[in-house]
């Protein structure tokens, strides 16, 4: 037996305008993002909008005065035919009724139409016959002393008089005629109104006379007038919007080169050069773009020769200070292992002399290797080890520092290996780098160390509790050289390179240095490394940003920012990873 198919889910209608709302919220943002990207598009747009507005306002404009003057010049029109009507026939309405009896003499049939006076049959009868036509206009004479009695000429149903104009009627003075549109002229045997203009007039006599005048004829050339404004107006906005296009193209283009232009040259490509045409102010704009990247590209390349002038100088004259420092190095030693012969003095300086040699050879060493960083030479000798194993070794080498400091080291290593290839010798100089500097700076207080590692790559920290870094030093404290302090002597004898060697060392890995401060809470640096050699990292096991810190932060309700994140770093909590 087949499996029953469960019935579909009927979607509400909450959800189906969710989904609309979120399809137009989507679509909202690529125009906005599209009108952001293109100078073109929005002066276009702009352009569109104004243009909608000027020729509305300036269509309703003309469609109002039109129709005004069009209204108004029948209206005049039909004031004067209802005067002359209604001087026409004032003489016959007023004379007497000939016999009281008789009954809907002259009328149409309808029982309303009855009446017991003979002019108004008269007055009817010449009133139909001095319109003519029927499309002309036509009257309605009502009689006031008899209730319902009148007389209507080309079958005009009395629907046709306004209420408002009976209502004007009666509060108005006799023979004054007033005026009055209407949308709503019906005739017996159609049941379709028509527009048409009223004019309705009270005399003397009792009578009310409504002349209604239909302007079928107006309306349709108003509705032709404004169909053909509409239609002016649309040409002339797109006309518009295309001439402003090609204007703004003209602008743009240019632009939109010198902008490629200028990106091809930030990416090295020097060669880059403009079209020059014409003597306007854009192919001054390129002259002078294409005499800017003359100028930068000779500037970078006497830099370059400058700067390999320098390399070499430095290579050449680190190699040739070995051999002397070599002799100095062994005067020296004889001078240290007999210093107990000398007197206090003499056995001072020879201890000095020993400790400024060794300084010497670290920076000369230094100096070597930031050398074949800056020449392109320095390799990975990769393998895959335990990075466990090679903090250990790092914090080894650096206890006998920190106990003459008097700092202790906390070490917190995960239970399982932490494998990685790497150059075991480069990230152990790295670690013992970020020990000594946490040694110097952090005040005999505790290091921590912490080690951390996921499935793409593996993380170090070292964290100190000393003074910490001040806004904007995170990126600079790997700067050649470089000290928070310029005043504070370096206790530990450093030569100010360690720290931008790492940095090297670590981008050598295809990995990340890293460092976070805060004033009065310490330091800390970390390095994330991929696993395997050669992949993309694209993420850190380890928060930048100290736990504890994280926590104090978020109890007192602070934003704890990103702090210089890699490329590829996540956030984790609040913090950089």
């Amino acid at each position: 037996m087949p499996p029953r198919k469960g019935k579909p889910k009927r979607r509400t209608l909450m959800q189906i305008l969710r989904g609309v709302r979120r399809r137009a919220r989507r679509l909202a943002g690529r125009v906005r993002r599209a009108q952001q990207r293109s100078l073109q598009l929005r002066v276009v747009t702009s352009t569109l909008v104004i243009s909608v507005t000027v020729v509305a306002v300036l269509g309703f404009f003309l469609m109002q005065q039109f129709t005004t003057t069009v209204v108004q010049g029948r209206v005049a029109a039909a004031g004067k035919d209802a005067l002359a009507d209604r001087t026409a026939i004032v003489g016959q309405l007023n004379e007497q009724t000939a016999d009281p009896d008789d009954q809907g003499a002259g009328g149409s049939g309808d029982p309303r139409q009855s009446a017991t006076d003979l002019p108004i049959d008269r007055a009817a009868t010449a009133l139909a016959n001095r319109a003519g036509e029927s499309s002309r206009y036509t009257v309605i004479i009502r009689n006031l002393t008899i209730p319902g009695a009148y007389r209507a000429t080309n079958e005009i149903d009395p629907r046709s008089i306004p209420t408002k104009l009976e209502h004007d009627l009666r509060d108005a003075e006799p023979n004054e005629p007033i005026p009055q549109l209407t949308s709503s002229l019906y005739h017996i045997g159609d049941p379709e109104p028509q527009p048409g203009l009223v004019i309705g007039v009270r005399v003397d006599n009792g009578y009310e006379i409504f002349h209604f005048f239909p302007l079928t004829e107006e309306a349709e050339l108003l509705s032709s007038v404004r169909q053909a404004l509409v239609v002016v107006g649309i040409a002339l906005v797109l006309l518009l919007a295309a001439i402003a296009s090609l204007v703004t193209r003209q602008v743009v283009t240019p632009v939109r080169l010198a902008r490629q232009a200028a990106e091809r040259l930030a990416a090295g490509r020097l060669e880059e050069r403009l079209q020059v045409r014409g003597e306007d102010d854009l192919a001054r704009l390129a002259a002078s773009f294409n005499e800017m990247a003359a100028n930068l590209a000779l500037k970078i390349h006497q830099l370059e020769e400058l700067s390999q002038v320098q390399r070499q100088f430095v290579s050449d004259v680190s190699h040739e200070l070995r051999t002397p420092l070599t002799t100095v190095r062994m005067a020296a030693d004889l001078l240290y292992e007999a210093r107990e012969g000398f007197d206090a003095s003499a056995a001072r300086a020879a201890e000095l002399m020993q400790a400024q040699l060794e300084r010497f050879e670290s920076m000369l060493a230094d100096l070597l290797e930031i050398s074949r960083y800056d020449a392109g030479a320095a390799t990975l000798d990769i393998d895959s080890v335990d990075v466990r194993n090679v903090v250990l070794r790092a914090v080894a080498d650096s206890e006998a520092l920190g106990e003459k400091q008097g700092t202790r080291f906390d070490l917190r290593l995960p239970s399982e290996p932490c494998m990685a290839e790497i150059d075991s010798r480069r990230v152990e100089r790295i670690l013992r780098n970020l020990l000594f500097n946490a040694i110097e700076h952090g005040e005999g207080k505790e290091i921590v160390v912490t080690v951390g590692a996921d499935r793409d790559a593996v993380a170090v920290a070292v964290r100190d509790h000393g003074v910490g870094l001040r806004p904007g030093e995170e990126n600079m404290v790997f700067d050649r050289f470089w000290r928070a302090d310029p005043s504070r002597a370096r206790t530990i004898g450093g030569t100010g390179l360690g720290l931008a060697i790492s940095r090297e060392d670590a981008m050598l890995h295809g990995g990340w240095l890293q460092a976070w401060g805060s004033p009065g809470e310490g330091s800390q640096f970390r390095l994330s490394l991929p696993r395997a050699a050669g992949s993309e990292l694209k993420g850190s096991p380890l928060s930048l940003v100290p736990p504890e810190i994280e926590m104090r932060r978020t109890w007192r309700g602070h934003v704890t920012p990103a702090l210089t994140a890699g490329p590829g770093d996540r956030v984790l909590d609040g913090g950089v990873s």
